[in-house]
């Protein structure tokens, strides 16, 4: 019943938008799809993301939000013209999207993922490691501080450390009572923030590419001091799962798992596919080698990808690294070698093990639909200009800002970056360190918050928490940093010392957070 009014809500929208298109068509009088878009570079430009958030953020569809986002961009890319938009969405949209060889590497890595963690469920791994955990992890608080040390640890590549964090830690956060929704959330605080503060991550080789003197990640380790967004969320994670405080739409949501017991809070639209399975020759090795196997191949597969083998020196190795392929070769190595590991120790027949493939693949199909949908809207604001029209909008305006400069840079980096959904295309705008810092600060936090982000996309899958669920009740933590750290740009824009501005944000920092819980106090 719920999804029949959700439907019924968003049908009136999509006949409206119709109508309006139809009209504006003949009005128009379009009729040559390969006309310049009039609206290519304008404010205009940021309309499908807005569609397609919003719409998420109020009906809850995901799937379509995101089409109805990605119809818009046609429409407004074509002139309203029917062939053109058509053209536009399918074969510039959606076919290029699931062709190009990066994205198909990632959904490759994703799938080959899902099958390791249905191997590993049916082994008893999984179950294996959830009674290690209830026996030597004793507090929730405990969990917690265990999901963030391995979040900080798998600090490669986003992708991996989402999807690789939640497949180990679901059955900790599960006995502890910890929420879907907070283990996502502290998955996803721990994937971009975490990769944007290393040197040796995929997040560090994109920023370095940027800069053409060849001093990319020089740059890129001194700005670290200056990423409060990054700093700043792994100090609230921290400070959260210490005194146990929570609030916004996450508040019921644990409330639910620590009295009900009830992970999910009655929405289960992305659960295990393949739950916990009583296998009484599960150990608990049995879920930790073929992880190790697989940050081991994956991070040799990232070097080898950067020409590791060929001369190059790590650093440069990872620097130049392809993460799609490193992970893809990666995952694959380290499926062969946990099939023959099982099938060495007798823990499930080759029948189970070959019926795990479809098993793993199905499990992935959400994370894989809202992916394509997500690649094929970024594609339709790429081809509108979204990205020049707010680089040209930021070299237009910063002349006579020079000291409000990193919180102006902090604060458009977050509107594109949640309006695109990626961080690696936010990173281009050209600025000196502080406001560098502050761009990828603002690239990440828009990251974090967007609804059609990869990362955000993954830590859902990685957590198997419905993703509309996980993007609401993240978003209030997400904005305390935010304000947090505009005002320490504020700051910092005056004050351009490492030494002193970034004990300034982290006392801002935990003077928000004491407050926010007086405040709950108060009012309980």
């Amino acid at each position: 019943m719920r999804n029949t009014r959700r439907a019924l809500a968003v049908l009136p929208i999509l006949l409206i938008l119709l109508l309006v298109t139809t009209a504006v068509a003949f009005a128009a009088g379009e009729g040559d799809g390969e006309a310049p878009s009039r609206f290519y570079q304008t404010f205009w430009s940021l309309l499908p993301a807005v569609i397609a958030i919003g719409l998420a953020l109020v009906t809850k569809e995901v799937y379509t939000s995101l089409f109805v986002g990605i119809l818009a961009g046609g429409l407004l890319y074509a002139n309203f013209n029917f062939e053109g938009t058509l053209t536009h969405i399918f074969n510039e949209g959606f076919v290029a999207s699931l062709s190009d060889g990066y994205n198909v590497g990632i959904l490759v890595f994703l799938v080959i993922l899902g099958i390791l963690v249905v191997l590993m469920n049916k082994a008893g791994g999984s179950a294996a490691f959830g009674r290690w955990a209830a026996e030597h992890i004793k507090t929730r608080a405990g969990a917690q501080l265990s999901i963030i040390a391995l979040g900080v640890l798998i600090f490669v590549d986003d992708y991996f450390n989402c999807l690789t964090v939640g497949s180990v830690m679901r059955p900790v956060s599960d006995k502890s009572r910890i929420s879907r929704a907070k283990l996502a959330y502290l998955i996803d605080a721990t994937a971009a923030p975490v990769c944007i503060i290393a040197p040796v991550s995929s997040w560090a080789a994109a920023v370095s590419s940027y800069v053409e003197d060849g001093n990319g990640l020089y740059l890129f380790i001194r700005a670290i001091p200056f990423n409060f967004y990054a700093l700043l969320t792994i100090a609230m994670m921290i400070f959260l799962a210490v005194t146990n405080l929570d609030y916004g739409p996450m508040a019921r949501h644990e409330r639910n798992a620590r009295e009900k017991g009830d992970v999910f809070s009655g929405v289960k639209a992305m659960a295990d596919a393949a739950g916990e399975v009583a296998n009484p020759k599960g150990k608990v090795l049995d879920l930790v080698l073929p992880i190790v196997v697989l940050i081991a191949a994956c991070v040799t597969g990232m070097i080898y990808s950067g020409g590791f083998f060929e001369g190059a020196g790590f650093v440069a190795a990872f620097s130049e690294s392809d993460a799609s392929v490193g992970l893809m070769l990666g995952s694959a190595v380290a499926l062969v070698i946990t099939v023959i590991y099982y099938l060495i120790r007798r823990v499930i027949p080759f029948k189970e093990i070959a019926a795990s493939i479809p098993e793993g693949f199905k499990s992935m199909v959400p994370a894989i639909l809202i992916l394509t949908f997500a690649w094929t809207l970024k594609a339709m604001t790429d081809s509108l200009g979204a990205k020049q029209f707010v680089e040209a909008l930021v070299k237009g305006s910063a002349g006579g800002f020079q000291a409000f400069l990193p919180a102006i840079v902090f604060l458009i980096a977050v509107g594109l970056s949640f309006a695109t959904g990626t961080s690696w295309g936010t990173f281009g705008i050209p600025l000196g360190v502080v406001c560098v810092s502050a761009c990828m600060a603002g690239a990440v936090c828009g990251d974090h918050c967007s609804p059609i982000s990869d990362t955000t996309i993954m830590a859902s899958a990685g957590a198997q928490c419905d993703h509309v669920t996980h993007v609401s009740t993240q978003l209030p933590y997400a904005m305390t940093v935010a304000g947090v750290s505009f005002l320490a740009y504020l700051f910092a824009g005056f004050v351009p010392n490492a030494l002193v501005a970034l004990p300034v944000a982290l006392i801002l920092m935990i003077a928000a957070l004491f407050l926010v819980r007086a405040v709950l106090n108060k009012r309980n």
